[in-house]
C-alpha cells in the first residue's frame, strides 16, 4: 500500500530497520544507507540550511542522493538543478525560486546573482552528523523542466505529490536493488532514488558521461533486480555487448511512447522480467503503468485507475490527482492546471478497438502540405522491421509542400555486418510505411546512420533540417 504517512527521505530510511548490506552505488563510490541515516554530506552544517530555499547543483549524482536525503525536512525548499542547464540560466532559477543556499560539489562556482546567498559544500565523503534533526519541514520540491521562451519551467511538489504512486510490494526474500539509466536530477530518475531510499533498498546510479556497457557492468555486479529508463535508452542498451550480463526481475519504461518494437525486444532479451511501461510526467506526475506487454493501453485504464482522474480532450490527454505538481514557481508563469485542476499532458491519443495508442506531442506535429504528421507514428512502424534498433523522423524544408518527412535510422548490429544491399533495405522498410500509414506520411528518404542522439533526459533529440 502506499505510505502516505512519509514526512522526509530521512524519516523513512530512519524507519525501514536494517539497513546492512544496502547501499548507493555510484560509479566513483559507494555510500551506505545506514551511513546516510547517521551521518551527513554536509560537513554537519546542515542546520545552518534549516528553512532556506537551496539550491543543489552537484557534478555527481552520487552527492545529489546524499544531499537530497539529508536536506528533505530541513531545507524549506529544494532546487534540483539538472546536469545540463546552461550556467546562464542559474541566475533566473536562482531569483524565481528565492534561493538563499547553494548547495555544490563544486570547487568554484561564479554566478552574476545581486542577492545573498549562502554556500555550502557538499562531499560524497559521508562525515558524522553532530547536529540535531528531529525536527520536520515539509520541504517543497523544484524540479526543472525545458521552457518554449529556453528559460526552464519550475515546477512544484510536495514529497507527497512525489512519492503518490510508489508501494513497496516486495514479498520476495530476495533482495531488491533497484538502478536506472535516468539521471536522478530530472523526474524519472527521481522516481527511482525515491523508491529505493523510501524503501530502504540499494540503488545503482549512472556515472558522469559513463559509457553503457561500463554501467551495465557495474549493474550486474551489484545485482540489480529493478531497472528503468527511456524507449531510447533501452534501444541504446540493447545495442551493447554488455546487455546480458543483467538479469533483471522487473523492467520500466517510461518518458517516451514505448511502442510495440522496443517492448518486444525488451521481453525477448530479458524473458524472466516482468516489463511494464508507464505513463509519468514532471507536472502530471506517475498516471499509470501497462502491464500486458502491449503498446498503448486499454480505454478503461482512463476510467478505472485507483487514485487518478483521467479524460480525453481534443485528443489530449489530461489528469488530475494528488501526484501533479501543484503550479509553476514565478510570477510571469504559465498555468499548469485547468479551472477543474486537470493538467493537460499534450500526449495526443488515438483510439483504435477499444485500445488508447500515443500519436506523439501536440508541438512536435509536422506539417506536410497542410496534413498533420506526428513522427512517433512513423516510427513505430520503422521499428517493426526487424532490421532496425531505431529510427528518428524528422522534417526537411521542401518549396512544394513546406516540409517532407525524413527517417534516419540505426541498423541492428547483426544486420550492419551482413553488408546487405542498402537500396533494398531502404525500399524495404519503405514498403513497410506504405503498408501501414497515409501516402503523406511515408518518409521521402530512408538514411541509415551509426548512432542517434540521446538527450541528457534520456529521450532522442529531435531537430529539424
Amino acid at each position: 500500500m502506499p505510505r502516505n504517512n512519509w514526512t522526509s527521505l530521512w524519516n523513512a530510511l530512519s524507519a525501514t530497520g536494517d539497513l546492512s548490506g544496502r547501499s548507493v552505488f555510484g560509479a566513483e563510490a559507494n555510500i551506505a544507507l545506514s551511513d546516510l541515516v547517521a551521518g551527513s554530506a554536509l560537513y554537519s552544517r546542515g542546520d545552518e540550511l534549516c528553512g532556506r530555499s537551496v539550491l543543489v547543483t552537484t557534478t555527481s549524482q552520487l552527492t545529489t542522493a546524499s544531499a537530497l536525503i539529508e536536506l528533505d525536512g530541513i531545507a524549506r525548499r529544494i532546487v534540483l538543478c539538472p546536469p545540463d542547464l546552461p550556467v546562464e540560466h542559474l541566475p533566473f532559477v536562482i531569483n524565481t525560486a528565492g534561493v538563499d543556499a547553494i548547495v555544490s560539489d563544486r570547487a568554484t562556482l561564479e554566478l552574476d546573482i545581486r542577492r545573498p546567498v549562502y554556500f555550502s559544500p557538499c562531499s560524497r565523503n559521508i562525515a558524522p552528523r553532530t547536529y540535531d534533526r528531529s525536527a520536520q519541514l515539509q520541504t517543497e520540491w523544484i524540479l526543472l523542466t525545458s521552457g518554449t521562451t529556453g528559460v526552464p519551467k519550475l515546477v512544484v511538489h510536495t514529497l507527497a505529490s512525489l512519492a503518490g504512486a510508489i508501494e513497496d510490494n516486495s514479498t520476495s526474500t530476495d533482495p531488491v536493488v533497484w538502478s536506472t539509466f535516468y539521471d536522478i536530477r530530472r523526474y524519472g530518475g527521481l522516481q527511482i532514488l525515491l523508491r529505493a531510499a523510501l524503501t530502504g533498498k540499494s540503488l545503482v546510479l549512472t556515472g558522469t558521461n559513463e559509457p553503457t556497457a561500463d554501467f551495465l557492468v557495474r549493474a550486474a555486479a551489484h545485482g540489480v533486480t529493478h531497472i528503468s529508463g527511456t524507449p531510447s535508452q533501452w534501444r541504446r542498451a540493447l545495442m551493447s555487448p554488455a546487455a546480458h550480463l543483467i538479469s533483471p526481475r522487473y523492467i520500466r519504461l517510461s518518458g517516451e511512447i514505448a511502442d510495440q518494437a522496443i517492448l518486444n525486444r525488451v521481453q525477448s532479451f530479458y524473458p524472466q522480467a516482468k516489463v511494464a511501461h508507464a505513463f509519468a510526467s514532471t507536472e502530471a506526475g506517475v498516471a499509470f503503468d501497462v502491464n500486458d506487454g502491449l503498446a498503448g493501453f486499454p480505454a478503461s485504464v482512463v476510467t478505472n485507475t485507483p487514485n487518478v482522474e483521467m479524460k480525453v480532450e481534443n485528443r489530449s490527454l489530461r489528469i488530475r490527482s494528488a501526484r501533479t505538481a501543484s503550479r509553476y514557481l514565478g510570477d510571469q508563469a504559465p498555468i499548469l492546471k485547468d479551472a477543474e485542476g486537470f493538467v493537460d499532458t499534450a500526449d495526443m491519443l488515438e483510439l483504435r478497438d477499444g485500445r488508447y495508442y500515443f500519436a506523439g506531442r501536440r508541438d512536435g506535429v509536422i506539417n506536410v502540405g497542410g496534413l498533420k504528421v506526428y513522427p512517433e507514428e512513423i516510427e513505430a512502424v520503422i521499428n517493426r522491421h526487424p532490421e532496425v534498433q531505431m529510427s528518428l523522423v524528422r522534417t526537411k524544408k521542401n518549396p512544394m509542400t513546406g516540409a517532407l518527412v525524413v527517417a534516419d535510422v540505426v541498423l541492428r548490429t547483426e544486420s550492419l555486418s551482413m553488408n546487405r544491399d542498402v537500396r533494398v533495405l531502404q525500399n524495404d522498410i519503405l514498403l513497410l510505411c506504405r503498408e501501414a500509414l497515409s501516402s503523406y506520411k511515408v518518409p521521402a528518404a530512408v538514411n541509415f546512420v551509426t548512432a542517434l542522439a540521446v538527450a541528457e533526459s534520456g529521450k532522442m533529440m529531435r531537430r529539424n533540417a
